[in-house]
């Protein structure tokens, strides 16, 4: 669970913003509330100016056996009320997807590898699509 403490982050939560450190390292679910892992990192595409994705851990035990995951940062909803990460996946499902072992996170600049990850979560690359304004 998220634990947003202090002024400063409340002030940031009622302005549609929230600080990496109110993320790292905080439990993630699914809507049925069972426990997919934590955030680890967050890998950031310099020249789209965006999180390309979040790498979630899950399983072992100190560290031993753990495995990562790419999330697609779209696939990911921060729940301020109950200040929650909530990713939409059955537990089975996310436990059969592609990961990588601690220290053997592909190169990010990898767009074959990175589009194969936001398809399986059912999502388009953010490189697909058009710039907002």
């Amino acid at each position: 669970m998220i634990t947003v403490r202090g002024e400063a982050a409340m002030q940031e939560e009622r302005a549609g913003v929230l600080s990496v450190s109110a993320v790292m390292r905080n439990s993630v679910r699914n809507p049925q509330g069972e426990d997919l892992g934590k955030i680890e990192d967050l890998a950031i595409d310099l020249d789209a100016g965006r999180i390309a994705y979040a790498v979630i851990s899950f399983g072992g035990f100190l560290g031993l056996g753990e495995k990562h995951f790419a999330i697609p940062w779209e696939a990911l909803r921060i729940d301020p009320h109950e200040h929650a990460v909530i990713l939409d996946i059955p537990k089975e499902r996310f436990k059969n997807a592609p990961g990588f072992e601690r220290g053997a996170r592909p190169a990010t600049t990898d767009r074959e590898w990175l589009r194969g990850v936001y398809a399986y979560y059912g999502f388009t690359p953010y490189w697909e699509h058009p710039p907002e304004r």
